[in-house]
């Protein structure tokens, strides 16, 4: 019994007699451990062994005067009280080894090996930095939206608006059948047909509103300038470009007609001509050779290549013209892009589309129909980095702000303070301390701070 108390607490050697417990390491105890209980299982034997020799049961007669075995009575009680003292003792010296193990003891210190850590798991140092407030949302690389040619109506004389709000314009006289068209992707600049009528061709001309009267000889407007701003451009001459049609600006349209195949006449129908704003790109046809004309001709987009993003009207306040963005590609390369037009925000129910109201009606009818959005469009600034790619999904990063020469720590070091607020947990030659900070942006995966004993290099604990 003595020598299990004293493995357990045992004077530290040339100590003072004070009773202070001796440090041992993980190992030591453990071994001192299985000592102890091979020792206490070798005595409880012993015990028993002593005790069936001094106690063995005798026959009936050969006790005491009445022949009853009282003596081994008391043995029993004995050798009961002897076991369990035996594996108290046991206990107790595998509880100390525990404890020796687990370091809940503390100490001097002087055992690194069963020291209580305190540095945190990991650790990163503030940095100085440049944090951009960024957004990657889903774009459409393409040529933006196309909008529709519409020949005008067979006699009409007038025309009809294209998609542009522009008029398109049939032949002369408006009626016919159309006998060429272009391919689609082809590009019309100023002059070039844009289909044909009769074999006459429909040519395209510049401008901010469609042709809607005849001109002649004598007539004057802002569509008589536009006019002889298109001839001027394509080389016809012999007339002052104004607002007046003269007998000169006559004779430059006859030129022209001769050029175009056209019966020489001097004059402009509304049916002589499709005005746009500039050059288009086909994008699809829709009529045919040998059909008459009339309805949608074509639909045609801008010549640039453009990115187009529905954006989530909750991220609004992250677009203005000019504003930067990155555009991913589907290959993985990148290329630069600004903001350059914003749309009116709309929501799906409001989009009556081209394609009516069945299309993808289904049961669920309104399923997402409030769902508001921004049409943005963005202009790469270098195309050819585009490479072959004419349309493709896209993603595109838009940066919105930026901080420069800011304190930054990983996100994942902010510790919740009671009571709120946000610290962290600097690490100093003593240990580790709490320092509260006060926050900035938030930035890919980092976050701006600021407070008392936080500068550039601090290292501070980063839970895992």
């Amino acid at each position: 019994m003595t020598s299990h108390d004293e493995s357990e607490a045992r004077p530290s050697p040339g100590g003072d007699g004070s009773g202070a417990l001796e440090r041992r390491t993980s190992h030591e105890m453990a071994s001192q451990q299985a000592g102890a209980v091979a020792t206490a299982s070798d005595d409880e034997r012993s015990l028993a062994r002593r005790d069936d020799e001094e106690h063995t049961p005798v026959a009936a007669g050969e006790g005491g005067g009445d022949g009853t075995p009282e003596a081994p009575a008391a043995g029993r009680k004995r050798r009961g009280l002897r076991r369990a003292l035996i594996l108290l003792a046991a206990i107790a010296v595998a509880a100390a080894a525990g404890i020796a193990a687990t370091g809940a003891l503390g100490g001097d210190g002087g055992d690194s090996g069963s020291a209580a850590p305190t540095a945190p798991p990991a650790t990163a140092k503030v940095q100085r930095t440049t944090l951009t407030d960024t957004q990657t949302v889903d774009g459409n690389l393409g040529y933006g939206s196309a909008t529709t040619v519409q020949a005008p109506a067979a006699q009409s004389g007038t025309g009809s608006a294209n998609g542009n709000g522009q008029q398109a314009q049939g032949g002369s006289g408006s009626s016919g059948i159309i006998t060429w068209l272009p391919d689609e992707g082809r590009v019309l600049k100023r002059g070039d047909a844009v289909y044909r009528v009769n074999e006459q061709k429909v040519p395209l001309l510049y401008g901010s509103f469609p042709l809607y009267r005849t001109l002649q000889t004598g007539s004057e407007g802002a569509d008589v300038e536009m006019l002889e701003k298109n001839l001027d451009a394509l080389g016809y001459d012999g007339f002052t470009v104004d607002d007046e049609y003269t007998s000169g600006t006559a004779e430059a349209v006859r030129e022209w007609q001769d050029d175009l195949g056209r019966e020489e006449t001097g004059t402009v129908s509304p049916g002589d001509a499709v005005v746009a704003s500039g050059a288009r790109r086909v994008a699809s046809l829709q009529t045919v050779p040998g059909a008459a004309v009339s309805g949608a001709v074509l639909s045609w987009t801008d010549t640039e290549r453009i990115v187009s993003v529905d954006l989530d009207v909750a991220y609004e306040d992250l677009v203005d013209e000019g504003t930067k963005a990155t555009v991913e590609l589907p290959d993985n390369s990148t290329v630069e892009a600004e903001v350059t037009d914003i749309g009116t925000p709309t929501s799906a129910g409001d989009d009556s589309g081209e394609g009516g109201g069945s299309g993808d009606s289904g049961s669920g009818g309104s399923s997402g129909s409030d769902d508001a959005t921004l049409p943005v469009e963005l202009t790469v600034k270098d195309p050819k980095g585009l490479g072959r790619y004419q349309a493709a999904a896209v993603e595109v990063t838009l940066k919105a702000d930026s901080r420069k020469n800011v304190l930054a720590v990983p996100v994942e070091a902010l510790m919740a303070r009671q009571g709120g607020g946000y610290a962290l947990e600097v690490v100093t030659d003593g240990g580790t301390e709490m320092r509260p900070v006060k926050l900035g942006m938030f930035a890919n995966g980092m976050v701006e701070v600021s407070g008392t004993g936080i500068t550039e290099g601090t290292v501070v604990g980063v839970p895992k």
